[in-house]
């Protein structure tokens, strides 16, 4: 049973990106180019885009007023009745389509399962529009946690390299901070890639931001850090423990005689009290 899905997954794909051609594969497409209620689709819960430019947004929305939806809606049919229709791939379209005042749109029936869901999504927005590179960690995560895909098998099926993979999910390593500066454009997954394990990252991101630092200047800055400090992978995982408990920035910085410091940071007298609460309890148990 699964492997006649897989089968028919590739033949999905080309008709959603517009290369449909009559094949023996065609298992996952029940009809094209229907159309239905604007309000009858929902979002994706797979949808690894969570940032949508409005800017961007609004071009399509234009576009749609004048010359229609040319590109019809992948979805795949649900239980509800108000709602019978999840978004599969094109909810920027969808959004474009309300703001553009359509009242019905042009779908594309899939079947598919929910992995496949994920796959159809997320290889839809890395070929019509760059996912965020952390948006595009988050969905290769996904693949891995909830549908047991390991490397190898997300590199084949986003016809990516396995370094590449691995590259973009080890991102997901570094503090919130410097992963929310990736996300607003601050910092490339280039520039804040050699930052991963790093004690003192956030300080140094922040440091290449305000001096615009070039790849090689990180890597000099890297080279000086790690003379001083060893980044042992048990202190750098109790590092980020600390930091999911207290939901502060921790920075531990542990020598080769495995005495360091731990410094917590906070941004306001808020979190300041926060912490001295925490302190005083842990003290008084």
């Amino acid at each position: 049973m699964t492997s006649k899905k897989k089968k028919g997954l590739g033949k999905g794909l080309s008709a959603l990106f517009g290369e449909q051609k009559k094949t023996e594969n065609t298992t996952k497409i029940e009809q094209i180019n229907q159309k239905a209620l604007i309000g009858e689709l929902s979002r994706n819960k797979y949808q690894p885009r969570t940032i949508f430019d409005e800017s961007k947004l609004e071009e399509l929305s234009n576009s749609i007023k004048k010359n229609g939806m040319i590109q019809p809606i992948a979805v795949r049919k649900k239980k509800s009745s108000s709602e019978p229709y999840e978004i599969v791939a094109g909810e920027r379209r969808w959004l474009a389509a309300q703001k553009a005042g359509l009242h019905e749109v042009p779908i594309t029936i899939l079947d598919l399962n929910d992995s496949e869901t994920l796959e159809v999504a997320i290889v839809e927005n890395i070929q019509r529009e760059d996912l965020n590179i952390i948006e595009e960690a988050k969905g290769y995560k996904r693949l891995n946690e909830e549908f047991g895909y390991d490397q190898d098998k997300i590199a084949i099926m986003m016809s990516r390299s396995r370094s590449h993979i691995s590259n973009t999910l080890r991102l997901l390593n570094l503090p919130k901070d410097i992963i929310a500066m990736i996300e607003q454009g601050e910092l490339t997954a280039g520039q804040a890639r050699p930052l991963i394990g790093m004690p003192n990252a956030s300080s140094i991101a922040e440091e290449i931001v305000a001096k615009k630092l070039s790849a090689r200047s990180i890597e000099n800055i890297k080279k000086k850090n790690t003379k001083s400090f060893t980044i042992d992978p048990n202190v750098f995982e109790a590092q980020r423990d600390i930091e999911r408990s207290i939901g502060l920035k921790v920075t531990i910085q542990n020598k080769k005689n495995n005495s360091g410091k731990l410094t917590i940071e906070y941004k306001n007298l808020d979190q300041l009290e926060f912490l001295s609460k925490i302190l005083k309890n842990k003290t008084k148990t």
